[in-house]
């Protein structure tokens, strides 16, 4: 694999899941973005949020994307708002193959609803709250979600479904 492919999308689209499924099915390194995160900052996401702020928490996930990048190859997995400023996005346009798992609102809010993770950005909030919050920050981040190489737009793929479109969209 000549460039590392990196999955995106919003929380709970099945980034993490699908990749590391995916790398090992092609017998290659997985990085989890948020995980990587977690790992240099020494405390959790949600603990990030909750002491150093949202502005914070970018700036390190900013810096952990660029190493990633610089040294990986493999399937990396990023967080929803990774993608979202203009320098993660060019980098992510030059040095990788990137796949946007499209995954409709309700199934969103249902995926997330019932996952196990903290999510800093949704956390108490109602499920009305919760689905106003997918559709303003879909919103946002669609404009950068969009310039992937490959969008993939199902509620239900699997890895075997996205290595087929892999291997149809790769060289």
């Amino acid at each position: 694999m000549a460039k590392p492919i990196v999955l995106l999308g919003f929380m709970g689209s099945g980034k993490s899941t699908l990749g590391r499924q995916l790398a090992h099915q092609l017998r290659v390194e997985f990085v989890d973005l948020d995980r990587q995160v977690e790992i240099n900052a020494g405390i959790s996401i949600p603990e990030i949020f909750a002491h150093l702020g949202e502005k914070k928490f970018r700036e390190i996930e900013s810096q952990v994307l660029r190493e990633a990048l610089d040294v990986q190859s493999g399937i990396i997995a990023i967080g929803g708002g990774a993608p979202c400023n203009e320098i993660n996005i060019r980098l992510i346009k030059q040095k990788t193959v990137s796949v946007y798992l499209k995954i409709s609102i309700p199934e969103l809010a249902a995926r997330l609803a019932s996952s196990p993770t903290p999510r800093p950005l949704l956390e108490g909030k109602t499920l009305e709250e919760t689905m106003k919050s997918i559709v303003d920050l879909l919103n946002q981040r669609e404009t950068y979600y969009n310039q992937a190489d490959l969008i993939l737009e199902s509620d239900s793929i699997t890895p075997a479904l996205l290595l087929n479109a892999l291997k149809n969209f790769l060289p």
